[in-house]
């Protein structure tokens, strides 16, 4: 240093535990414990901040440096062959969207509850737009499906008879923290909006923060519930996977397959796709298992075996 010039002093840190609220790619807001809401970015290159995640963070100046993840009671997430999407963290609870029109996938409401069940997550099955009359006997059907599998399920149009939806959501959601997912246009952020009014303003204000755009519904949110709890909003996508799932996982996760399974097949390590004596093919044969259910368990059967084949 130079003789007579004085060194600029460091800004001052702060440290202390947040929440985060909102998560674009690498641009994060979390909120302190006093209600203090901060632009943060996660101190190094991590990508591994999610929605819901307890943080520790040190301020300057309004903004946070993320220094350290507190340990997570859950988190759910969804996985291909190129790389995991973690959805939300310290969850209780996951409500997967669906409607009749724009067409649903049975296939990822089963995937999405096979992730939350891997997760150690409840979940619930929430059938919106049940004004439409189109497509209504396939979502009836998938309803009364899942409803014996022993999901939860409820029925309800946000749009059509918002006070009637609202009275049937609330007691389901209050005091827990809700992930939402569905397939896009399944009539996600109408219902949250029903639940939540302000969340539009709050929208615009991370939107804006952010600088995200019209890109923002790629951006996961925290929403306080006026009655204890919070709703997390997700982006809508087509497809749950679930590459991290092993075969036995897969089969614990289907109530139905495994009830089958555990009836005895002749083979112990019966994988329940050709084996002759196999429990599950003969509840199929019988009616027991919906023909629908067992393609869906073999596809990903199959698919589990394939990466045990085939993996380096």
């Amino acid at each position: 240093m130079r003789p007579g010039v004085k060194k600029s002093p460091l800004p001052a840190l702060n440290s202390t535990e947040a929440l985060v609220i909102a998560t674009h790619g690498r641009h994060h807001y979390v909120r302190t414990s006093e209600g203090r809401i901060l632009e943060a970015h996660r101190r190094g290159k991590k990508a591994d901040v999610v929605v819901g995640d307890r943080v520790k963070v040190s301020i300057a100046g309004g903004l946070a440096a993320i220094e350290e993840i507190l340990p997570r009671s859950s988190l759910l997430y969804r996985s291909d062959k190129w790389r995991v999407k973690e959805l939300a963290a310290n969850i209780d609870q996951v409500a997967v969207v669906f409607a009749s029109r724009p067409t649903f996938n049975p296939w990822f409401i089963w995937k999405a509850l096979l992730a939350a069940g891997k997760a150690g997550i409840e979940a619930i099955a929430v059938r919106n737009k049940s004004d439409l009359q189109e497509g209504a006997p396939e979502a009836d059907e998938a309803l009364a499906l899942l409803s014996r599998l022993g999901v939860r399920t409820i029925s309800v149009s946000a749009r059509v008879r918002p006070v009637e939806a609202r009275g049937l959501l609330e007691p389901l959601l209050r005091g827990r923290r809700t992930l939402l997912v569905g397939q896009s246009g399944m009539g996600k952020s109408t219902l949250l909006n029903l639940l939540v009014p302000e969340a539009q303003a709050l929208t615009r204000e991370f939107s804006e923060a952010l600088d995200l755009g019209k890109q923002t519904t790629t951006a996961a949110r925290w929403y306080d519930l006026t009655g204890g709890g919070a709703i997390v909003d997700s982006p809508g996508f087509q497809e749950f996977g679930l590459e991290h799932l092993s075969l036995e996982d897969v089969i614990s996760g289907m109530p139905d397959i495994a009830a089958a399974a555990a009836r005895g097949c002749r083979f112990a390590n019966c994988r329940h796709l050709s084996e002759p004596g196999c429990a599950v093919k003969a509840a199929l044969d019988r009616g027991e298992i919906s023909p629908r259910r067992y393609e869906f368990y073999e596809a990903l059967a199959r698919s589990v075996l394939s990466r045990r084949t085939y993996a380096p």
